[in-house]
């Protein structure tokens, strides 16, 4: 059955797990950038900040990826825009997994009980003092499972950027199916370093989920803290 000479094909499948990876690191950093910002501005109690947002997020979690791929590659060319295929295929990335991004942050915030800004406020912590060390380290918990899903769902989108030819694995595929006539063997193949990709990555994106919910601090700035604590009540008992 495994006729192709794979060892022919070792630097085009090595380029292509790296765009993957490209793809995907790029896709995902700018994808939280964007999920955490709509969030913040559909919690708003002004509707003229929270309307724009809400609308985005419900636009472009019901419009497929690919037809978001094709209108930035070659939908915005008829407009004078030109976008090389990593820019692209990055952009396209962002702005669907954005919007589903910002439903699991906003729920995550959302998660969080309002008394505790109030109650850090009234301890003399600013608001945004308040916000980066209460309230966003308990809705990074909350919302890990889902992102950790996001993430992995995000990589393996990768694929459908093939349409543009972005020399990712699936176009590698593409091209070695075309030399070899081998498309069963070859996607297979393809499948096969998918999976070795996502599947460990999800395992260790669950184990993280596991030890955060057990209490490990997120941040290594409340790491050192809950140490020096832990460390202080030790000295006490100690006297």
């Amino acid at each position: 059955m495994f006729e192709v000479p794979w060892s022919d094909y070792t630097g085009a499948l090595l380029q292509g797990l790296l765009r993957t990876l490209e793809y995907a690191a790029l896709g995902f950093a700018g994808a939280v950038v964007l999920g955490l910002l709509l969030a913040l501005l559909r919690m708003s109690r002004l509707r003229l900040v929270r309307l724009p947002a809400t609308i985005y997020t419900e636009v472009f979690k019901n419009i497929p990826l690919l037809a978001i791929i094709f209108v930035t590659y070659f939908g915005l060319t008829s407009i004078g825009i030109r976008l090389g295929t990593i820019e692209a295929g990055a952009l396209s990335l962002v702005i669907f997994y954005g919007a589903y991004l910002s439903e699991i942050f906003r729920a995550a915030l959302a998660g969080v009980q309002a008394g505790q800004l109030e109650s850090a406020q009234a301890l003399g912590m600013s608001p945004t003092g308040a916000f980066a060390h209460v309230i966003l380290p308990q809705a990074l918990r909350l919302a890990l499972p889902g992102t950790s899903t996001m993430l992995v769902d995000l990589l393996k989108s990768t694929s459908l950027l093939v349409t543009i030819s972005a020399a990712e694995l699936m176009t590698q595929a593409q091209l070695i199916t075309s030399d070899t006539f081998r498309a069963l063997e070859v996607y297979l193949v393809i499948a096969a370093i998918y999976f070795a990709l996502c599947y460990p990555l999800s395992q260790a994106l669950l184990w993280l989920e596991r030890r955060i919910q057990a209490g490990t601090p997120l941040l290594s700035g409340r790491r050192r803290r809950l140490r020096k604590a832990r460390a202080l009540l030790e000295a006490l008992e100690a006297s």
